[in-house]
């Protein structure tokens, strides 16, 4: 867990104001069965596999696999700087996002995504601290870091959480 107490205060309101917008359907099968910001970040440790959600210049939806990383209450993920999601998110940076452990676990989450490490621009201010965990995690040598992935920041705008059993979760983690 590496989130702050100012971070995860941020997420549980963003948490909150979720599923309080939500649909009468989908509360009645969250509210009993979901998780709080720090039962969450206890969970989502590691490398956590997403379907990406991006969308073509003709609006078509497209899903993809990548690397997800859930830091600091957000999720982070990367992909090669030539693969089509890259070319999505560059022209059109919402996204949704679906972390799923069976029937055990899933998390859904729409927002807009930040261009940590841009080729030809300003790379975030806590790149340097995000590429340390990201080369710890896949090796130093794992990739050419300037010029073979480009590196995302999910900012949500809405996330809900489903866990009917958050006691098997934690004891899992």
């Amino acid at each position: 867990m590496r989130e702050t107490p100012e971070e995860l205060t941020t997420l549980q309101a963003l948490l909150d104001a979720s599923l309080s917008r939500s649909t009468a359907h989908l509360r009645s099968i969250v509210v009993e069965r979901t998780m709080t910001a720090a039962q969450l970040t206890q969970v989502l440790t590691g490398m956590c596999t997403l379907a990406l959600s991006t969308v073509t210049a003709k609006g078509e939806p497209r899903i993809s696999g990548a690397d997800g990383h859930f830091l600091h209450g957000r999720w982070h993920f990367g992909t090669a700087r030539d693969a089509a999601k890259a070319r999505h998110l560059a022209a059109r940076p919402a996204a949704s996002v679906a972390h799923l452990r069976g029937e055990d676990l899933g998390v859904f989450t729409h927002g807009t995504v930040e261009i940590l490490n841009p080729r030809d621009g300003e790379p975030a201010a806590d790149w340097p601290y995000l590429l340390g965990y990201f080369k710890d995690f896949y090796g130093v040598d794992a990739f050419d870091w300037d010029n073979d992935v480009v590196y995302y920041r999910l900012h949500p705008h809405w996330m809900t959480v489903y866990a009917p059993d958050v006691d098997k979760l934690i004891a899992a983690s």
